[in-house]
């Protein structure tokens, strides 16, 4: 559809050429002329507007008004500069000069394409009508303007057809760089889209989120518009209103839309900061309605672009603390001081304003009181011409011209370009697009796109004792990395700017996260609180970032999580410390209990003890003790399985052994004479050794289909290391299995309490398995209702009963006897004992002596088959 508009768009033009009615000796002739050997057209803003016509019968020229300073001052920047240009050495050697028709564009597009059918119109034609061609102006080579992006548009399609290449200074909208459409449009300033990611950049470099955008209309405003609010879009800034001023506000319905652009500011309070593509006589016009409305003008930021960023006129009569603060993006400057020398060197002769009419009229300029001439003299009038230049205007008309002379250059050095028609303006654009040119000792080339891409200057707007500093350079913006560089001494202004807040809604903290509402900016929000075991590590995040929960924890509100406490039976615990230093005894009693028993083992006490079975069971109740031990530390899945199946060998070895000590004296002294053959089938360590083996067997079957492994539980803020029993039936059977061993230790221990006292280790024997029965049967609730690290603690501590009551019980007594009884530790004692317990009709123990019994054999009712069965048992407990 674009296509299609701009080939209408050409033919009404050429319609409007081939008609009488709109000959081009009918339009208003060039402003300012200047012969040469290459001709090149300037189109500048020489007026403000245009007078309205009510005849629109015929196409008429309009009438331009309102003299535009800043627009002269940037013709006569041109004309300096193709003087310049003809001085220099590339013109110079060649021996051709340039000239130029400079046309005024009167800041009207219809006022501008008149002028581009001017520079478009073939020398040989006739076109004055009827005039003799020798008369004809030579043919445009380029053409330098316009300022304005919308004039730009419209000219470009008309110089299209010639393909004359034209170089604006100043026009900066995006379509523009498409070639397709503008394939002889050229630039020596980069396009808006640069700029709005300037502006962009520094907005979210100084955190402003909620802005404003003022623009002017047209094709400049409308695409920086559109450039910036997607731009702004991508980078999280939030356009609060956007409104659109049109280009005469002198109408009624200009004053309207002023009016209700301020409106949208007094109903914005929170918007302090303002990003404007207007025209300065726009922003002017906006201040006063604002300071009428009684606005805080002053608590604004204005990011102003290059179309009014060094323009003073923005603030009419106005200071500058009345309207707030200024960041302007200017392009590029150079040294403006050699065409202030020509400004002060101008003069009002006839010889001079001959062919320039804009000159004639500028001194013929009245002043506030109506009197004409007051810039007649030259003082006067170099002062309001330096006041009205700006070096980045001016560097850039600069360079455009600097660009046509080296064109021109090359094309002349292989042709002689004195000839009229030896130089086409196709071929000026197709050197001017591949070529370099220096200007001020640096090089330059249009892009692929046309643009010369320098970056920008960042000013900040100061008012120094009533004077107002617009080109005050503040930064420096460089594309290539979308970054910022600060000039010495202002990174501390910039940064004082920056305490400015323009936001919709506060910052969310660490620990929050940002919640919008449907239909809503995104830039307003609340601020929610992130839930348990979620968390925010920086300001404004969109949604809450998880906590690992297997690791890790936190509580609503939260800007990060916190490890979970790992939990265990740990060394350091009071309670571990304890435990230990109870197993670290019972070690070390069973050790000294075995030296003793070793030491005495040839007396009657350890023989009554059981002899090498008593050092058996202190071997098991080692293992036994040592166990206990691998219940504290950070649990494995080796210490898991260790710990249990050790203390379950042990302690089965050890309630074996008491087993077989419970079964001989119940035999010695309390066996049927008629059951002797029972006597064959006692063999202690066959016994031993099967009930070891059943144990073995459990804990194997265990180990190999469901062991013991280390597991981890999860709570809520720690992490509990322990140990997974594997299969609870198999820790059952092994608890269960020692439990039947002790109960059948109790039941024969019980059944020969009333031995002889020297021999009566049933009471002992009874009495420690009911300990060790009691405390296993209260570990059993207890273990299934208990969690935690101190769970291993539970089972530690019925482990540490168990082994303390075998050793209390069965060997304490001994070792009292061995220690302080010595005297009961003789074989006449024991024999004392025995005979008392004879005489009383009880059965003699097994531990007595051959001789001692033959002594007593007439005193006592014992028969021969007891005899032999108490020196079976004899030998058999040695």
């Amino acid at each position: 559809m674009e296509t299609i508009g701009d080939v209408l768009y050409l033919l009404v033009i050429l319609s409007l050429l081939v008609t009488g009615n709109a000959k081009v000796g009918d339009f208003k002739a060039a402003g300012a002329t200047a012969p040469g050997d290459i001709i090149i057209g300037g189109l500048f803003a020489i007026h403000e507007g245009v007078e309205k016509s009510a005849n629109l019968s015929a196409p008429l020229a309009s009438q331009c008004v309102r003299f535009n300073m800043d627009g002269f001052t940037q013709a006569l920047a041109m004309i300096h500069a193709v003087e310049v240009a003809n001085r220099s050495p590339v013109l110079t050697a060649l021996g051709i000069s340039l000239g130029y028709r400079i046309h005024d564009s009167c800041s009207d597009v219809t006022t501008a394409l008149r002028a581009s059918a001017d520079f478009t119109q073939d020398p040989t034609t006739d076109c004055g009508g009827g005039a003799n061609t020798s008369n004809s102006f030579p043919q445009i080579m380029a053409v330098i303007g316009a300022s304005s992006s919308e004039i730009s548009i419209s000219v470009a399609r008309q110089l299209n057809l010639e393909l004359i290449p034209q170089i604006s200074y100043a026009s900066t909208a995006v379509i523009l760089s498409d070639k397709n459409r503008f394939p002889t449009f050229l630039r020596t300033v980069p396009s808006d889209l640069y700029q709005t990611r300037a502006m962009v950049q520094l907005l979210s470099d100084s955190k402003w989120t909620w802005v404003g955008v003022v623009t002017t209309d047209g094709d400049y405003g409308r695409s920086a518009l559109d450039s910036f609010f997607s731009q702004a879009t991508a980078s999280g800034i939030c356009v609060a209103f956007k409104e659109i001023l049109p280009n005469s506000l002198t109408s009624p319905d200009g004053e309207s839309a002023v009016r209700q652009v301020a409106a949208t500011l007094r109903r914005n309070p929170n918007v302090k900061v303002v990003v404007s593509f207007a025209k300065p006589t726009q922003m002017m016009y906006l201040y006063q309605e604002l300071r009428s409305l009684g606005s805080g003008l002053g608590e604004r930021v204005w990011v102003a672009s290059d179309s009014w960023s060094s323009s003073k006129e923005a603030l009419g009569k106005m200071d500058l603390p009345d309207i707030g603060h200024v960041v302007g993006f200017t392009f590029k400057r150079g040294n403006l001081a050699p065409f202030h020398h020509y400004l002060m060197n101008l003069s009002d002769s006839n010889d001079v304003i001959g062919n320039n009419s804009f000159l004639k009229e500028f001194y013929s300029l009245p002043n506030g009181s109506g009197d004409p001439k007051v810039v007649s003299s030259s003082t006067a009038a170099a002062e309001i011409l330096l006041n009205n230049s700006y070096a980045n205007v001016v560097f850039n008309v600069d360079m455009a011209v600097s660009a046509i002379a080296h064109a021109v250059a090359n094309i002349c050095s292989k042709k002689d370009c004195k000839t009229p028609g030896t130089v086409q303006p196709w071929q000026v654009l197709e050197t001017l697009r591949g070529s370099r040119f220096e200007l001020e000792g640096k090089s330059y080339k249009f892009d692929q796109k046309g643009d010369i891409n320098m970056g920008y200057d960042v000013t900040l707007w100061r008012s120094v004792r009533g004077v107002i500093n617009v080109h005050d350079v503040v930064a420096e913006y460089h594309p290539i990395n979308n970054s910022f560089s600060y000039t010495n001494g202002n990174t501390k202004n910039i940064t004082n700017l920056r305490d400015v807040v323009s936001v919709c809604s506060a910052s969310c903290e660490p620990g929050k996260f940002k919640k919008t509402a449907e239909g809503q900016h995104t830039c307003c929000y609340e601020c929610i609180n992130c839930t348990e075991n979620h968390y925010s590590n920086n300001t404004d995040m969109d949604q809450c970032l998880s906590c690992d929960t297997k690791t890790e924890w936190s509580l609503g509100g939260s800007s990060g999580c916190t490890h979970k406490t790992l939990e265990f039976f740990s060394w350091q615990d009071g309670f571990a410390v304890v435990l230990l230093a109870l197993a670290a005894l019972g070690i070390v009693l069973v050790l000294l209990v075995g030296a003793l028993f070793l030491h005495h083992h040839q007396t009657p006490v350890v023989k009554a003890a059981g002899g090498p079975l008593s050092q058996i069971i202190l071997l098991s109740l080692v293992g036994s003790f040592v166990s206990a031990v691998f219940f504290v530390g950070h649990p494995s899945s080796l210490q898991c399985k260790v710990r249990q199946v050790l203390f379950g060998l042990s302690f089965t070895l050890c309630v074996s052994c008491i087993l077989v000590k419970s079964l001989k004296i119940l035999l010695a002294f309390q066996l049927n004479p008629d059951l002797k053959d029972v006597l064959r089938l006692y063999q202690p360590y066959a016994i031993i050794c099967l009930c070891v083996a059943l144990q073995v067997l459990t804990c194997t079957l265990w180990l190999v289909l469901q062991s013991p492994r280390e597991k981890s539980t999860v709570f809520a803020i720690t992490v509990l290391a322990e140990c997974d029993e594997g299969s609870h039936v198999a820790f059952g059977v092994m608890l269960g299995y020692i439990a039947v061993l002790a109960l059948v230790c109790f039941a024969c221990a019980f059944k020969g309490r009333k031995l002889p006292q020297k021999y009566n280790e049933a009471r002992f024997i009874t009495f420690s398995m009911l300990l060790y029965l009691m405390s296993w049967v209260i570990f059993v609730p207890v273990y299934m209702t208990t969690s935690g690290k101190y769970l291993p603690a539970v089972e530690m501590v019925v482990i540490l009963i168990s082994n303390y009551g075998v050793l209390g019980c069965h060997f304490f007594p001994k070792c009292y006897v061995i220690l302080f009884k010595k005297e009961h530790n003789t074989k006449s004692a024991f024999m004392k004992n025995v005979y008392e317990y004879s005489r009383k009709g009880i059965s003699v123990s097994s531990t007595i002596s051959e001789t001692s019994v033959s002594q007593t054999e007439g005193k006592s009712q014992i028969s021969k088959e007891k005899r032999q069965s108490i020196i079976t048992l004899r030998h058999e407990g040695q």
